[in-house]
């Protein structure tokens, strides 16, 4: 685990249909263009801020080099960059699935 770690936090649901899918594509995706990620020194904060509340969660570990073509970082929050992959992620770009639990809202 490193604090440079890209994740996407999702629900365990989102993450079987991406699953069978072959590809991780949120709702933000087609919204916004892009699949929001956190690193995880921010993974915190994002739960706090993005998920209170919320059921059980997974953290997707994304592989930065297989998403590196397609990967931004933009001030989200600020003073604060963040990245987005601007594309679907592949399933196969999923080096871990780790539980994650954010605070109660």
């Amino acid at each position: 685990m490193a604090d440079d770690d890209i994740l996407h936090v999702t629900t365990p649901e989102a993450w079987e249909e991406a699953r069978r899918r072959g590809a991780v594509h949120p709702p933000s995706l087609d919204r916004e263009g892009f699949v929001h990620c956190s690193t995880r020194r921010q993974l915190a904060a994002t739960l706090a801020r993005h998920f209170a509340g919320a059921g059980p969660l997974v953290a997707l570990v994304v592989d930065r080099e297989a998403v590196a073509a397609h990967l931004r970082w933009a001030e989200s929050h600020p003073g604060e960059l963040f990245p987005h992959v601007h594309a679907p992620i592949p399933v196969g770009a999923i080096v871990a699935v780790e539980l994650v639990t954010a605070p109660a809202g």
